[in-house]
C-alpha cells in the first residue's frame, strides 16, 4: 500500500519536474529567438557607424521617421547610432545572463529528474521480485 503511494508520488513529482523542464527549454527558445534579433540588429547598426564615419561633415543625412524623410545633423545621427549600439550590446549581456541562468536550471532539472527515474526504477524492480 505504502510503496504504490510512493511510486505514485514519485511518478508526480517526476511529472511535475518534466513540465517545469519543458517551460525552461521554451524560454531557452525564446531567448535564442531574441538573442538573433539582437545580433542582427547590432550588425546592422554598425554597418550604419562605418557608413556614416565614411561621409564628411558637411554631408546630408537624412532619418526615415514612420513614411517621411526628416534631415537629421550628422554629430546627432552619429550619436543616435553610437547609443543604440551600447544599448544593444547591454540587452545581449543580459541575455547571454539569462541564458547561462537557464542552462544552469535546466541542467539541475534534468539531474533530478534522472534521479527520480533510478528511484521510480529501482522500486519497480523491488515490486516485481516481490
Amino acid at each position: 500500500m505504502s510503496s504504490s503511494t510512493a511510486l505514485r508520488d514519485l511518478q508526480r513529482d517526476l511529472e511535475n519536474k518534466a513540465n517545469d523542464l519543458g517551460k525552461i527549454q521554451k524560454d531557452i527558445a525564446k531567448n535564442h529567438q531574441l538573442r538573433k534579433k539582437y545580433t542582427i540588429q547590432l550588425g546592422e547598426n554598425e554597418l550604419v557607424l562605418k557608413e556614416l564615419d565614411l561621409l564628411e561633415e558637411d554631408a546630408n543625412v537624412y532619418k526615415l521617421i514612420g513614411p517621411v524623410l526628416v534631415k537629421q545633423d550628422l554629430a546627432e545621427a552619429n550619436a543616435n547610432v553610437r547609443k543604440r549600439i551600447e544599448y544593444i550590446s547591454a540587452e545581449l549581456k543580459r541575455l547571454d545572463a539569462t541564458l547561462q541562468d537557464m542552462e544552469e536550471k535546466q541542467n539541475s532539472k534534468r539531474e533530478a529528474i534522472g534521479k527520480l527515474q533510478q528511484r521510480l526504477q529501482s522500486i519497480q524492480a523491488g515490486k516485481a521480485k516481490a
